[in-house]
């Protein structure tokens, strides 16, 4: 199984409840085609920087997990199929990456 990052930017205008909903729809298929879900962040809503299907303000949200390349395909069909998901983009990335951001580091970690 190989590492991916998701980001996924739902409609703002839905309820907060909608998009969890479909968010765990969306974990749930990877989790059904054998991937194991890693770090979730929700970023909640961020203006974008042009306008985006005549909206300006999406509710971003990125996670990670393991999964073969097929799972993956699968969950890109889906998201591009969606009427909540504004955009996505399904990232492959390099196995130190995964898991949570390394938080700052303290002066007598480096020493």
């Amino acid at each position: 199984m190989r590492p991916y990052e998701v980001m996924v930017i739902f409609d703002a205008d839905l309820e907060e409840d909608s998009i969890r909903s479909a968010l765990d729809r969306h974990r749930q298929l990877l989790e059904s085609k054998g991937a194991e879900l890693g770090y979730l962040d929700v970023w909640g809503k961020r203006r974008f920087a042009y306008e985006v299907n005549h909206k300006w303000e999406g509710y971003y949200v990125v996670f990670q997990a393991r999964a073969e390349p097929a799972a993956m395909d699968e969950l890109h069909r889906v998201l591009s199929l969606a009427d909540e998901v504004m955009r996505h983009k399904v990232l492959r990335i390099p196995e130190e990456a995964y898991g949570p951001p390394a938080t700052a580091r303290s002066p007598e970690a480096e020493g």
